[in-house]
């Protein structure tokens, strides 16, 4: 099943939106004109995105296959919820030793296999 992305312009934001404190909008001025894209993620889970102009051809590959990211969001949540202590912290030795294991390789994308 795919989930349906709203896509909301500034102009858009106070009709029928979701209260969003002042407070927000002083500490995060970047996002008072943004426009936003909200994905449903559950009855009780709103995934909300600030799309900057720069972003959204950035996006456009991103959400070729948003369910395969929200599934690997879910079930890193899932590990996250069974046992907190699991979490470490991605160090500059970590990225260092994937960079290292990853040289060279390329990846050869199918277009057809998006679904």
């Amino acid at each position: 099943m795919k989930s349906k992305i709203y896509t909301v312009s500034p102009s858009e934001v106070g009709k029928a939106s979701l209260p969003v404190p002042v407070e927000f909008y002083k500490e995060n001025p970047h996002w008072k004109n943004a426009n936003l894209q909200i994905e449903v993620l559950s009855d009780n889970t709103l995934l909300v995105r600030l799309v900057n102009e720069d972003e959204e051809d950035d996006r456009d590959e991103e959400e070729k296959n948003p369910m395969m990211m929200r599934m690997f969001l879910d079930f890193l949540w899932d590990e996250v919820m069974k046992d907190p202590s699991k979490l470490v912290t991605y160090t500059e030795e970590m990225k260092a030793e994937a960079d290292k294991l990853l040289e060279g390789v390329t990846l050869d994308w199918d277009e057809d296999c998006d679904e």
